[in-house]
Protein backbone atom coordinates (compact mmCIF):
# COMPACT_ATOMS: atom_id res chain seq x y z
CA UNK A 1 0.00 0.00 0.00
CA UNK A 2 3.37 2.35 0.79
CA UNK A 3 3.52 3.60 -3.05
CA UNK A 4 0.04 4.46 -3.64
CA UNK A 5 -0.77 6.27 -0.87
CA UNK A 6 2.50 9.00 -0.81
CA UNK A 7 1.41 12.14 -0.34
CA UNK A 8 -2.42 10.97 -0.38
CA UNK A 9 -3.48 10.36 3.56
CA UNK A 10 -3.30 12.95 5.82
CA UNK A 11 -4.13 12.11 10.05
CA UNK A 12 -6.41 14.99 11.23
CA UNK A 13 -4.80 14.36 15.33
CA UNK A 14 -2.24 15.35 16.96
CA UNK A 15 -1.84 12.58 18.97
CA UNK A 16 1.51 10.67 19.32
CA UNK A 17 -0.26 7.23 19.70
CA UNK A 18 -2.43 7.87 16.52
CA UNK A 19 0.23 8.54 14.49
CA UNK A 20 2.19 5.28 15.92
CA UNK A 21 -0.69 3.34 15.07
CA UNK A 22 -1.36 4.35 11.94
CA UNK A 23 2.46 4.26 10.57
CA UNK A 24 2.30 0.55 11.61
CA UNK A 25 0.27 0.15 8.29
CA UNK A 26 3.70 1.14 6.27
CA UNK A 27 1.84 3.78 4.53
CA UNK A 28 2.98 7.71 4.09
CA UNK A 29 1.06 10.28 5.67
CA UNK A 30 0.67 13.92 6.69
CA UNK A 31 -0.03 14.96 10.30
CA UNK A 32 -2.08 18.29 10.36
CA UNK A 33 -4.33 18.75 13.39
CA UNK A 34 -7.98 19.80 12.82
CA UNK A 35 -9.06 23.01 15.11
CA UNK A 36 -12.51 22.35 16.14
CA UNK A 37 -15.07 22.74 19.32
CA UNK A 38 -14.48 19.00 21.14
CA UNK A 39 -17.53 19.66 23.10
CA UNK A 40 -19.40 16.88 24.29
CA UNK A 41 -23.83 17.28 24.23
CA UNK A 42 -24.15 15.55 27.07
CA UNK A 43 -27.58 15.34 26.37
CA UNK A 44 -27.07 12.94 23.32
CA UNK A 45 -26.18 9.07 22.96
CA UNK A 46 -22.09 9.30 23.61
CA UNK A 47 -21.21 6.92 20.70
CA UNK A 48 -23.02 9.58 18.33
CA UNK A 49 -21.12 12.27 19.86
CA UNK A 50 -17.73 11.09 19.69
CA UNK A 51 -18.68 10.14 15.99
CA UNK A 52 -19.53 13.65 15.62
CA UNK A 53 -16.02 14.72 17.02
CA UNK A 54 -14.27 12.39 14.68
CA UNK A 55 -16.45 13.13 11.28
CA UNK A 56 -15.72 16.96 12.11
CA UNK A 57 -11.89 16.67 12.63
CA UNK A 58 -11.45 14.86 9.12
CA UNK A 59 -14.15 17.30 7.56
CA UNK A 60 -12.43 20.28 8.67
CA UNK A 61 -8.96 19.32 6.84
CA UNK A 62 -10.86 17.91 4.13
CA UNK A 63 -12.13 21.27 3.20
CA UNK A 64 -8.79 22.43 2.73
CA UNK A 65 -7.60 18.90 0.99
CA UNK A 66 -10.33 17.59 -1.13
CA UNK A 67 -7.81 15.72 -3.32
CA UNK A 68 -6.84 13.74 -0.27
CA UNK A 69 -8.01 10.52 2.05
CA UNK A 70 -8.34 12.17 5.52
CA UNK A 71 -8.78 10.13 9.02
CA UNK A 72 -10.07 11.55 11.88
CA UNK A 73 -10.87 9.85 14.98
CA UNK A 74 -11.29 10.36 18.65
CA UNK A 75 -11.39 8.55 21.89
CA UNK A 76 -13.07 8.79 25.47
CA UNK A 77 -13.61 6.62 28.06
CA UNK A 78 -16.71 6.11 29.90
CA UNK A 79 -17.78 4.57 33.38
CA UNK A 80 -21.95 4.20 34.37
CA UNK A 81 -22.48 6.52 31.50
CA UNK A 82 -19.81 9.33 32.59
CA UNK A 83 -17.06 10.31 30.24
CA UNK A 84 -13.59 10.80 31.92
CA UNK A 85 -11.54 13.15 30.36
CA UNK A 86 -8.12 13.95 30.64
CA UNK A 87 -6.80 14.29 34.25
CA UNK A 88 -6.48 18.30 35.61
CA UNK A 89 -3.98 17.65 38.05
CA UNK A 90 -2.92 14.49 40.43
CA UNK A 91 -5.87 14.66 42.76
CA UNK A 92 -8.17 14.27 39.63
CA UNK A 93 -6.45 11.37 38.15
CA UNK A 94 -6.36 9.62 41.48
CA UNK A 95 -9.67 9.88 41.42
CA UNK A 96 -10.47 8.45 38.41
CA UNK A 97 -8.17 5.41 38.93
CA UNK A 98 -10.23 5.10 41.85
CA UNK A 99 -13.26 4.76 39.78
CA UNK A 100 -11.35 2.19 37.68
CA UNK A 101 -10.64 0.07 39.84
CA UNK A 102 -12.48 -2.82 40.01
CA UNK A 103 -14.91 -2.10 37.28
CA UNK A 104 -15.63 -2.12 33.55
CA UNK A 105 -15.52 0.92 31.84
CA UNK A 106 -15.67 1.21 28.41
CA UNK A 107 -13.33 3.11 25.45
CA UNK A 108 -15.05 4.33 22.68
CA UNK A 109 -13.30 5.23 19.80
CA UNK A 110 -14.75 6.56 16.29
CA UNK A 111 -13.24 6.74 13.19
CA UNK A 112 -14.27 8.67 10.03
CA UNK A 113 -12.21 8.67 6.75
CA UNK A 114 -13.14 11.13 3.82
CA UNK A 115 -11.81 10.81 0.29
CA UNK A 116 -12.72 12.02 -3.30
CA UNK A 117 -14.92 8.61 -3.09
CA UNK A 118 -17.00 9.35 -0.28
CA UNK A 119 -16.92 8.89 3.84
CA UNK A 120 -17.23 5.99 6.26
CA UNK A 121 -17.83 6.57 9.95
CA UNK A 122 -17.47 3.91 12.66
CA UNK A 123 -17.30 2.97 16.52
CA UNK A 124 -15.71 0.54 18.76
CA UNK A 125 -16.83 -0.04 21.59
CA UNK A 126 -14.56 -1.64 23.81
CA UNK A 127 -14.95 -2.91 27.74
CA UNK A 128 -12.19 -2.72 29.78
CA UNK A 129 -12.30 -4.42 33.10
CA UNK A 130 -9.51 -2.96 35.97
CA UNK A 131 -8.55 -4.95 38.57
CA UNK A 132 -8.89 -3.76 42.32
CA UNK A 133 -6.03 -1.20 42.99
CA UNK A 134 -4.41 -0.59 46.37
CA UNK A 135 -3.60 2.98 47.27
CA UNK A 136 0.30 1.90 47.08
CA UNK A 137 -0.76 1.12 42.95
CA UNK A 138 -2.58 3.81 43.05
CA UNK A 139 0.42 5.98 44.70
CA UNK A 140 2.75 4.15 42.36
CA UNK A 141 1.46 4.71 38.76
CA UNK A 142 0.95 8.49 39.76
CA UNK A 143 4.35 9.10 39.88
CA UNK A 144 5.11 7.68 36.28
CA UNK A 145 3.22 10.88 34.80
CA UNK A 146 1.76 8.04 32.58
CA UNK A 147 -1.47 9.15 33.50
CA UNK A 148 -1.72 13.04 32.48
CA UNK A 149 -2.29 13.40 29.56
CA UNK A 150 -4.91 10.53 28.96
CA UNK A 151 -8.32 10.17 28.60
CA UNK A 152 -9.36 8.20 32.02
CA UNK A 153 -5.78 8.95 33.50
CA UNK A 154 -4.15 5.27 32.05
CA UNK A 155 -2.38 4.28 28.90
CA UNK A 156 -3.62 0.26 28.09
CA UNK A 157 -0.22 0.27 26.08
CA UNK A 158 1.87 1.76 29.36
CA UNK A 159 2.47 0.62 33.08
CA UNK A 160 -1.21 0.18 33.43
CA UNK A 161 -1.44 -2.98 31.36
CA UNK A 162 -0.70 -4.00 34.74
CA UNK A 163 -3.93 -3.27 36.17
CA UNK A 164 -6.26 -4.78 33.44
CA UNK A 165 -7.30 -8.44 33.88
CA UNK A 166 -9.16 -8.25 30.57
CA UNK A 167 -10.58 -6.65 27.56
CA UNK A 168 -13.65 -7.33 25.05
CA UNK A 169 -12.88 -5.31 21.77
CA UNK A 170 -9.94 -3.85 19.54
CA UNK A 171 -7.10 -3.75 21.72
CA UNK A 172 -5.82 -0.38 19.19
CA UNK A 173 -9.26 0.90 19.39
CA UNK A 174 -8.59 1.45 23.22
CA UNK A 175 -5.03 3.14 21.92
CA UNK A 176 -6.94 5.33 20.17
CA UNK A 177 -7.12 4.07 16.27
CA UNK A 178 -8.76 0.39 15.14
CA UNK A 179 -5.85 0.03 13.02
CA UNK A 180 -7.45 -3.03 11.09
CA UNK A 181 -10.75 -0.82 10.41
CA UNK A 182 -8.41 1.48 9.19
CA UNK A 183 -6.56 -0.68 7.21
CA UNK A 184 -9.77 -1.94 5.30
CA UNK A 185 -11.33 1.59 5.04
CA UNK A 186 -7.69 3.05 2.95
CA UNK A 187 -8.10 -0.55 0.29
CA UNK A 188 -11.47 1.17 -0.45
CA UNK A 189 -10.78 4.82 -0.69
CA UNK A 190 -7.46 4.64 -2.81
Amino acid sequence: MKNTTKNKVILASGSPRRKELLATLGIDFDIIVADIDESIDKSQIIENEIQRLAHNKAQAIFKLHQDKIVIGSDTVVVINNEILGKPKDKESAREMLNRLSGNKHQVITALSIISPNGSDDIVSVSDVYFDKLSEKEIEEYLDTNEPYDKAGAYAIQGGAAKFINRIDGDYYAIIGLPVNKVYQLLKKHL
